[in-house]
């Protein structure tokens, strides 16, 4: 009796195990075992993060850590479910910086990619505050969730501008690769990293200066204005203000953490089936920013390989115009 007791026992672990298995990932789900300071920040309001977004991130990281892959005190998360423009001037801090070792939590503003509008064929564009639109296809500028490890650091010239002090200042912008795994795995691919959110643009032109190391070999170099676009969106990088990018950049340089971007593709069926049918996603054990929700109506996730066939197809239908140098800039 003992023995057959025993054999019972151990068949409904067995089953327990496989149905926990077959169980969709979910908010419900997810365990509860975070430290009481971390816990303190768990929210859905301004500066706080939602319970799923941490608690994946979290498990990312300390397996990641386990796997001596990284060595950081720190770690990432970004809720790309939230706004990105709260209005009046103000961004919503959605990208979170996680060191549990000194106890420190802090949200800085984040931008999401802006898709793209293949004008008669799809539309799959974000607007500035909420993203709609989520996917990993090549030149879509799609914000793509899941597991990422931040790797090398490079630094490339964008052009000149007039600093505040009235004189000509080069932009050096650093950018962070990121390698990603499972659906983010083409993150190489799709030039996918984290960077400054400024640019020089507007109304661009080449200016003569041979001195620079920058000219080309006619001696002219780029030249516009100094844009910040913190509150815009992105190719589908991880863009940051400027200030906050340069204590990231110091906390990753020859010490690579990981990130973890919410929601990837199973959470963007789940809560458009959910939408659909009208249930309450708590009901559902699903998350989303309710206030985004509201505005989008239900997200969307564009697979690689259904949307890059359909981007490539546009492309070869309307190639791009030959490259034109730009106008040489007045005299000032």
């Amino acid at each position: 009796m003992r023995l057959r007791s025993l054999l019972l026992s151990a068949l409904g672990l067995l089953a327990a195990g496989a149905a926990l298995s077959l169980a969709p990932r979910s908010h419900a789900a997810q365990p509860a075992e975070l430290p009481a300071w971390l816990a303190s920040h768990v929210g859905e309001g301004d500066g706080q993060i939602a319970r799923p977004v941490l608690e994946r991130a979290r498990a990312l990281y300390l397996r990641k850590t386990g796997q001596g892959i990284v060595r950081n005190p720190c770690y990432f998360a970004m809720d790309a479910t939230r706004p990105a423009d709260l209005g009046g001037g103000k961004l919503g801090r959605r990208f979170y910086i996680v060191c549990e070792a000194s106890q420190s939590f802090r949200a800085i503003s984040s931008g999401h990619g802006s898709g793209r509008d293949l004008k008669g064929v799809v539309d799959f564009s974000n607007g500035r505050q909420c993203a709609k639109n989520f996917g990993n296809a090549l030149d879509s500028n799609l914000t793509a969730g899941g597991a990422y490890v931040t790797s090398e650091i490079k630094t490339s010239f964008k052009g000149y501008y007039r600093s505040a002090a009235k004189k000509d200042a080069a932009l050096l912008r650093s950018f962070v690769q990121f390698d990603g795994e499972g659906e983010t795995a083409n993150a190489r691919q799709r030039a996918i990293g984290g960077h400054a959110a400024e640019l020089v643009g507007g109304g661009m032109c080449r200016r003569k200066s041979q001195a620079s190391p920058y000219a080309d070999h006619d001696g002219y170099v780029p030249f516009g204005k100094l844009v910040d676009y913190s509150a815009g969106r992105s190719n589908g990088c991880t863009s940051w203000s400027p200030s906050d990018t340069v204590q990231i950049l110091r906390m990753v340089k020859d010490n690579p953490t990981t990130l973890y971007i919410y929601p990837e593709s199973s959470d963007i069926d789940a809560v458009a089936r959910a939408a659909a049918k009208s249930q309450p996603l708590a009901q559902a054990g699903l998350y989303w920013n309710a206030s985004c929700l509201k505005q989008i109506g239900a997200p969307k996730f564009w697979p690689g390989k259904s949307l890059e066939p359909v981007i490539a197809k546009y492309r070869k239908d309307h190639p791009a115009p030959p490259p034109r140098p730009l106008p040489i800039c007045a005299e000032p």
